[in-house]
């Protein structure tokens, strides 16, 4: 399936920081700790494989990214409590901020993928206004870390990820997404 806001396998990551790394006990650090993570996931994920593909489909987004903010944000739903996380702000597997947007949904349903999948989408179209210049990869990383961030926190293409949770929440989601796209989604 074609994305429409670019090929996240163009996009180039230094993946996850030894902080994020440091969440599964793992000694390495960087795009192979990502896939890691990511794979840790996997099993909670495939369960999800189904509501994540339509949603991809219907929003033109690759499901993979999907698959990687769910594993970023709530390791697919492994440290949710009652689908909550974030001290009770964030809602559901994709942690939408119940101060910043109307919760739709429940916690693992096809509205709250899709209510996600549009906020990134909005943070995608808002980077490419903000960054006119940058290419359709570029502002399709830059609108991943402002989904953790905001866009105002995103102020050049290099040092995206500075005041990120992690500093590296772009090329962490970057990475899974790559590994999550080798294993079909």
């Amino acid at each position: 399936m074609a994305c429409a806001f670019g090929d996240i396998m163009k996009i180039d990551t230094t993946g996850a920081s030894e902080v994020t790394a440091k969440q599964d006990k793992l000694t390495i650090k960087g795009a192979e700790a990502s896939k890691k993570l990511a794979e840790h996931d996997l099993a909670r994920m495939e369960k999800y494989k189904g509501i994540i593909t339509k949603v991809g489909k219907a929003k033109k987004m690759d499901p993979a990214v999907i698959a990687a903010i769910i594993s970023r944000e709530s390791r697919a739903g492994a440290v949710l409590k009652d689908g909550w996380g974030d001290h009770g702000n964030g809602f559901g597997l994709m942690q939408v901020d119940k101060r910043n947007h109307k919760l739709v949904g429940a916690w693992d349903s096809e509205q709250h993928f899709a209510q996600g999948t549009d906020i990134l989408i909005d943070f995608i179209k808002g980077i490419k206004a903000k960054f006119p210049q940058w290419s359709q990869e570029q502002c399709f990383k830059g609108g991943i870390s402002a989904y953790n961030a905001g866009l105002g926190n995103v102020r050049t293409y290099e040092r995206m990820d500075v005041g990120t949770t992690g500093g590296d929440y772009a090329n962490d989601v970057v990475a899974r997404a790559q590994w999550f796209k080798s294993k079909g989604y």
